[in-house]
């Protein structure tokens, strides 16, 4: 089978262009395309270009993502603000949030903003780095659709519910991105894309049984009457499951319940994060003590962890973000890949809008393997 790489640029100009065919500006385009393909970049082919045509059907086909008002801020004090997004693209919404928690934190040392009424805003790691990026801690979470099943549940009642923590550190920062489910809504449909199976302990049907059928547990979550996602840890205590299930409702309370929004359980429409909340933090460290030595200890720590023992046949050690980083310079090299499937919904998405496919996806030729 092929490796469908294609150029980083000519993949940032062609989902640049679509958005821009779409009704946003130059700067918005600009963002959403920033947010897809860093994910790409980093490895997370369920949050990258596999979601523009999502994203478009969103806009056009299914109506979930409004273009007539944009986000603004309907609540204000010095270290805090409510946005409520007006339905508009998630991507847009939580860059202007993300930038307001980073000004209140310059300003006063903490940052929260609170976004509701949004839609689904890409990778949370994307805003914890953003964040970090100016020499903040920062942290980003966000509810989705109902796909999680509660421990000893077979409703999905909860989302995905991702955490997403960032701190400067060097050679790599630290980002710890993840899903309270086992694994995201996005993880799935890669596989159903693939045609392949899913491990048996990651969702669980309508009837309450383990699936491994990837388009089954999607159909099932879509109609709303039974099955989901199980909770990190698994469906049972003894591995954990009510932790995973804590965790998406810490998640629940800072995003839906603070900022006046709906809960997973109330978003309507199906495959969708229609109205979904967001929740955006920025501290200060410098509050407590000096930036610079704060970030070192933080680096001579991670250090540490990656020069600890392994287990037996462990390659080594990662902190989080280290992956991240080194798959972004590897994909930077070799081109953003696109599964089959993806890439025929990109392709027909270009001929719907008059779009030459070859003048966008331009293949990065492949090193032959060695031996």
């Amino acid at each position: 089978m092929a490796d469908n790489r294609f150029s980083y640029e000519g993949m940032k100009a062609l989902s640049e262009t679509v958005f821009r065919r779409y009704g946003y500006s130059e700067e918005e385009a600009r963002e959403i395309t920033d947010v897809l393909l860093t994910a790409d970049l980093f490895g997370i082919e369920s949050h990258g270009c596999q979601r523009m045509t999502l994203y478009t059907n969103g806009i056009t086909k299914i109506g979930r993502i409004k273009r007539d008002r944009k986000p603004e801020v309907v609540r204000e004090t010095p270290v805090s603000a409510l946005i409520d997004a007006h339905e508009y693209i998630g991507q847009v919404a939580a860059m202007m949030a993300t930038r307001l928690a980073i000004e209140k934190a310059k300003k006063t040392g903490v940052g929260i903003v609170c976004v509701k009424n949004s839609n689904h805003y890409g990778i949370a790691g994307y805003y914890a780095r953003m964040i970090a990026q100016e020499h903040l801690l920062g942290v980003s979470m966000t509810n989705t659709e109902a796909i999680m099943i509660p421990t000893n549940g077979r409703q999905a009642l909860l989302g995905t519910n991702p955490i997403a923590v960032g701190m400067p550190a060097e050679p790599y920062p630290f980002l710890f991105d993840a899903a309270t489910t086992v694994v995201p809504r996005g993880k799935v449909e890669v596989y159903a894309k693939k045609g392949l199976e899913i491990p048996a302990d990651w969702a669980m049907d309508s009837e309450g049984k383990t699936s491994t059928l990837p388009r089954r547990v999607l159909d099932d979550i879509g109609k709303k009457q039974g099955g989901g996602i199980l909770p990190l840890g698994g469906a049972r205590e003894q591995f954990g499951s009510h932790k995973g299930y804590g965790f998406g409702m810490l998640v629940e309370i800072m995003t839906g319940i603070l900022a006046g929004g709906v809960t997973s359980d109330e978003i309507r429409k199906r495959f969708d994060c229609d109205r979904c909340s967001h929740f955006f933090l920025a501290v200060d460290y410098g509050m407590f003590g000096d930036r610079e030595e704060t970030e070192r200890r933080l680096s001579a720590y991670l250090n540490k962890l990656r020069e600890s023992q392994t287990a037996q046949g462990a390659p080594c050690v990662y902190t989080h973000g280290q992956k991240e980083m080194l798959a972004c310079e590897e994909n930077l090299r070799r081109g953003i890949y696109l599964n089959d499937k993806t890439l025929e919904e990109i392709t027909a998405l270009c001929r719907e809008l008059g779009l030459p496919p070859e003048t966008y996806l331009i293949p990065v030729p492949q090193e032959a393997p060695e031996g």
